[in-house]
């Protein structure tokens, strides 16, 4: 059996790419019952106003077959260097093989060497432990619960606030 990483890669979105991480989106959160289905629409305006700070595609032969994006947050004490993570998006077909997990691991790779201060995501705890994200109480996100809202510190320094994504995450068109 070959190793995962050598039968898909991991690259920076290119212009060609739009359309089928459109599609990437929109059938890997098509069944996601905590979904309201607007996460291509989000992955978008995130591109459109310039907030989609990393952008990385997964490719097998050829094809995508996944996409992370990653944004940056504003965080009430005015402390920056604060990014989400999110959307992640794998083709059903591919998820559980290991394809979503290498889309995260290069983008934080690459959010560390642009020297961001640390990551935050919103979405299942026990998947995303497993990259050091863990709930802390001095960052919130209102409005959901608190055990879905995870952080990631790159400095040992965690700031104290509320954390607001960027206005693209309340895209539905």
């Amino acid at each position: 059996m070959q190793n995962k990483k050598s039968v898909w890669s991991i690259r920076t979105e290119q212009p060609q790419d739009i359309d089928g991480i459109e599609d990437v989106t929109m059938r890997a959160f098509k069944s996601a019952v905590y979904s309201d289905h607007h996460e291509q629409f989000i992955v978008h305006a995130l591109r459109q106003s310039g907030q989609l700070s990393i952008s990385l595609v997964a490719e097998l032969d050829g094809k995508l077959i996944g996409h992370v994006a990653i944004s940056p947050v504003q965080i009430s004490s005015g402390t920056e260097g604060w990014y989400g993570l999110g959307p992640v998006s794998v083709l059903p077909v591919f998820q559980r093989q290991g394809v979503g997990t290498d889309l995260i691991e290069t983008a934080l790779i690459q959010l560390k060497a642009q020297h961001a201060q640390g990551c935050v995501v919103l979405g299942e705890p026990d998947y995303y432990a497993r990259f050091g994200f863990r709930v802390l109480s001095q960052l919130v996100l209102e409005g959901v619960p608190a055990k879905y809202f995870q952080v990631l510190a790159f400095e040992n320094e965690v700031p104290q606030g509320k954390v607001q994504y960027h206005a693209s995450f309340n895209a539905t068109s």
